[in-house]
């Protein structure tokens, strides 16, 4: 059998005897806060990215946390090998439990998190009750070896599992461990498959566990009237954990809405109805659990003042200030004087050969043009780097270089790592977009990695400016990127577009560049709601090359074109008047946007250079 903490568990028990404990908040979201993308294996981190966690536990001690969770929620052989990390599952573990010690110090007792196996198990699926049983214990010997002062079982939506789990657990640790179970509900009460709360507290009440309860899937609300239901029903401490709020799904990110302060009026009712764990599940921050502490000393007597001390990231004292937006290139310096700027988009080549690409930029620096816009792999196709196209194209023909930088395709390490290159390489412009699915492309089959999201691409390279790494650790030196991202005016859910723009902006981003614009009034609309941010907008402009061309816009790509121009390009008969009207209409549009924007970003249809810079006559003398 396993060691396991006695003094610090029969410490809890007499804790939990005398008062009701404060525990933390999400870890999750914190972790999706910083960056970190939501199809990432969050227990890795622990191991690839430990200061970041390990900030996070010490944010909920400040917060007044007094039982830290491990960042283990996930972390068993089932779940961790759909990441391929199950030969990890000791590791990850192991460091789960250090990190959370590390912050909690000897004012936080440190819980070891278990969740479920993310998988159905017998008789509605394929595992066992011996084969969860298994996996289970697994996962709580290693916690319990690396020296958890107690185990929290939760989100369990089926009590066979939670079942087998419970028993894992006490096999595992011995009558000395504490235990706490805890099962999430719908807005009735219910488990998920349908189980009363009087039926599933009465099978808890029978099991070897210390604590019942409830945690994530509802609110504050449905949490307390179900807890208070279990009372009747069982005399055991309970423990209660709610979301805050009910999730609100908006272009795949889970909006959590409960204020802190409402999460602590339930708190104080929680408390009220005798609850003796009281925490928060997803959306919560340690902003909640600052309030709900508060609840939690003002309606009983407190511990002796332990003076908590928290370390801040030491790297915080390391940072570098930034390099001014003029000093990082050619571009950021036009841009910081007000000069009106124009790119041309050159996709990079399919092969080795880039003399057409590098030809076309020269063709552009000729006439004007200020910046080449190289795509990261456009339309999720094989194509050359556009790091090393921009590279190209800088040296061989002489013109400043915009480097799409999508997170597609690299984890977090690779995207510091290629960051730190492009700087070195002097390449220094960037725009940081999220990039289109590979199953959008040629190559179905292609995976994406997607450790971060724009937002998260931004706050990366705002660190390295700053010095830091992505744990926030000094690096010794600093890179000095010009941080652009994209922004769509024409997107159908314009809230969502503008307050992800938002967040761009506080991540760093320092311009932005939209998606082609063919309808003023959406791009007005645009405008309005961003002028508060203070950063240059560069408006994309694309010269559409036929009717079919203007139809793929607006019904596959999805960029409204006004029936007017559709019109235009509908009544000319052959390709060249087709060039010529598209030409035209987009020199109408630059002309019109001269003076709401910073500058235009002209594509040049099927690689057709002249077009560009023909439309970019319609900009006025700079």
């Amino acid at each position: 059998m396993p060691a396991v903490s006695t003094t610090r568990a029969q410490e809890f028990r007499a804790q939990l005897a005398r008062r009701a404990i404060v525990a933390d908040g999400a870890m999750g979201t914190m972790l999706y806060a910083k960056g970190v993308f939501i199809n990432r294996c969050y227990d890795e981190l622990n191991l690839s990215a430990p200061d970041m966690v390990r900030q996070i536990h010490q944010e909920y001690v400040k917060a007044g946390a007094e039982i830290l969770e491990t960042n283990t929620f996930g972390a068993n052989r089932m779940r961790l090998a759909a990441f391929g990390f199950a030969e990890k599952l000791a590791a990850i573990n192991e460091a789960g439990v250090r990190l959370a010690r590390e912050a909690a110090r000897e004012n936080a007792f440190v819980a070891g998190a278990v969740g479920p196996l993310g998988a159905r198990i017998e008789p509605l699926g394929p595992t066992s009750f011996a084969e969860a049983r298994a996996i289970f214990r697994e996962q709580i010997d290693v916690l319990l070896d690396a020296g958890v002062d107690l185990l929290i079982l939760e989100t369990f939506g089926n009590l066979e599992e939670l079942h087998q789990a419970v028993f894992a657990a006490r096999e595992a640790s011995g009558p000395e461990m504490v235990i706490v179970a805890q099962v999430t509900i719908d807005d009735n009460g219910n488990l998920l498959d349908g189980t009363e709360t009087e039926v599933f507290t009465e099978r808890l009440n029978e099991w070897p566990v210390d604590v019942i309860g409830c945690n994530c899937s509802v609110g504050p609300k449905a949490t307390l009237e179900t807890i208070e239901r279990m009372m009747a029903h069982s005399s055991k401490p309970m423990s209660a954990m709610p979301n805050a709020g009910v999730p609100v799904r908006v272009e795949g990110r889970n909006l959590y809405l409960c204020s802190p302060e409402y999460m602590a009026q339930y708190a104080r009712r929680l408390l009220w109805a005798g609850t003796r764990i009281v925490g928060g599940c997803c959306g919560t921050t340690p902003e909640h659990i600052r309030l709900i502490h508060a609840e939690a000393r003002s309606l009983q007597p407190t511990q002796k003042n332990l003076a908590v001390t928290i370390e801040e990231p030491r790297a915080k004292a390391h940072a570098m200030p930034p390099a001014p937006m003029a000093q990082k290139s050619q571009l950021g310096a036009k841009l910081a004087a007000g000069k009106f700027v124009a790119f041309v988009e050159i996709l990079p080549p399919r092969g080795v050969d880039a003399s057409k690409e590098i030809e076309g930029a020269r063709l552009c620096a000729a006439h004007g043009i200020d910046c080449i816009n190289v795509p990261d792999g456009p339309r999720a196709s094989a194509r050359m780097s556009s790091q090393v196209t921009c590279q190209l194209i800088q040296r061989e023909a002489g013109i400043e270089a915009v480097n799409h930088f999508c997170c597609r395709d690299r984890n977090i390490l690779g995207i510091q790592s290629e960051l730190l290159g492009a700087h070195c390489a002097g390449v220094r412009n960037l725009i940081c977009i999220t990039g289109d699915p590979p199953r959008m492309g040629t190559y179905p089959d292609a995976t994406a990695v997607f450790d971060v999201d724009a937002i998260g691409l931004v706050n990366i390279v705002n660190n390295l400016n700053h010095g830091l790494d992505i744990g926030g650790n000094p690096m010794g030196s600093q890179t000095a990127l010009l941080i652009g991202v994209g922004a769509n005016p024409g997107a159908v859910n314009i809230d969502e577009e503008v307050r992800r723009f938002e967040w761009k902006v506080q991540a760093g981003a320092e311009y932005v560049v939209t998606q082609p614009v063919f309808d003023m009034a959406l791009l007005e609309q645009f405008l309005r709601r961003i002028e508060h941010v203070k950063i240059p907008v560069i408006c994309g402009i694309w010269p559409l090359t036929s009717f079919r061309n203007a139809e793929f816009m607006v019904n596959e790509l999805r960029v409204p074109v006004p029936e007017h121009f559709m019109e235009r390009m509908r009544r000319v008969d052959n390709a060249e008047k087709s060039r010529q009207e598209g030409v035209a209409i987009a020199q109408e549009m630059v002309r019109q946007v001269r003076g709401m924007v910073q500058g235009v970003q002209l594509s040049a249809p099927f690689g057709r250079y002249q077009m560009a810079i023909d439309v970019a006559q319609a900009v006025e003398p700079r």
